[in-house]
């Protein structure tokens, strides 16, 4: 039987640094702190610098010898998206691991940001589909860069429509937020395909968590009604802890077993919980032509245009 990857695992990351959005809770905090326990400098990129800050005291806590560092980032605002990317940029540091992770899940109700973007496409997606642009320079910098894209099981059931990316015409809470996995899924081959056109050595992946613990689990649509509780009686079944639900992100970000245009998830039936593998996303995953049109629509709505 093949050895069952572990934290425990990682190599060094001594040396390198690290961006994590959404780190301040879940899945996102997980990966941070483990990075920094093996010895990443880790930027926590959060909206809420107060989280941010708590949950740094937590990893210095449990690594005093940690190096993080809280920063302000909120992907759903282009503003916020573009300003961090400058600071980062004017530091003139190389990035190693860019983990994007922060996201919304299946919002009641159709919300727009003030860049007038429906806001699970907008925090899921388009956010990071901006912010991995203008970063570029600095991954450009680093040896064998990594970008690590958190999908989810959520993206069998989206559906790409060029017409609808925003639930324009029809707002169904799980259908967006199924076709915004899906994006995360198309764009993370995308980025990889055009690496490889440009002669890149950055490396791009997509990981799925299975179903996880996190906050965004706990607190997400009908967790208060009855079938909600059903759901939580059952979750010690069918799902697993947010530290196991980060060994794909680490797998993907540090194992050097792990190629560019992977999809890493748990080994477990139905991909549900386990240990982190080579997965396969579903065939709406794996289209080019879909992943295409989604990078050039991304380009025109955040007016950010790379790899060509």
């Amino acid at each position: 039987m093949a050895q069952k990857w572990t934290a425990a695992q990682m190599p060094s990351q001594a040396g390198k640094t690290a961006i994590v959005t959404g780190a301040n809770s879940g899945i996102g905090f997980q990966a941070a702190a483990e990075l920094a326990a093996h010895g990443a400098h880790v930027l926590l990129a959060v909206r809420s610098l107060p989280k941010g800050e708590e949950a740094a005291a937590r990893i210095r806590a449990a690594t005093p010898t940690a190096s993080v560092e809280v920063v302000s980032l909120d992907v759903a605002s282009l503003a916020s998206v573009r300003a961090f990317a400058e600071s980062f940029l004017a530091s003139d540091r190389g990035l190693d691991l860019l983990i994007n992770n922060a996201g919304v899940m299946a919002l009641a109700k159709r919300e727009l940001t003030a860049d007038g973007f429906e806001r699970q496409f907008a925090t899921n997606h388009l956010g990071h589909f901006a912010l991995t642009g203008l970063l570029l320079p600095a991954l450009e910098k680093a040896t064998a860069a990594r970008v690590v894209t958190v999908a989810s099981l959520a993206h069998r059931n989206g559906k790409f429509e060029l017409d609808n990316l925003q639930g324009e015409k029809k707002y169904v809470p799980w259908d967006v937020y199924g076709m915004t996995k899906l994006a995360n899924v198309l764009f993370a081959s995308e980025l990889e395909r055009r690496a490889r056109k440009s002669g890149l050595t950055l490396r791009s992946l997509a990981v799925h968590p299975g179903i996880a613990r996190t906050q965004i689990f706990q607190n997400g649509p009908g967790m208060g009604d009855i079938k909600g509780i059903i759901t939580r009686l059952f979750a010690p079944l069918m799902t697993q802890d947010d530290a196991r639900g980060a060994l794909p992100t680490l797998y993907a970000a540090t194992n050097p077993a792990a190629l560019g245009g992977q999809y890493i998830g748990p080994d477990g039936m139905g991909e549900l919980k386990g240990w982190p593998k080579v997965v396969e996303p579903r065939e709406n995953g794996k289209d080019p032509v879909a992943a295409k049109q989604l990078w050039e629509a991304s380009e025109k709505l955040t007016g950010v245009h790379y790899l060509d």
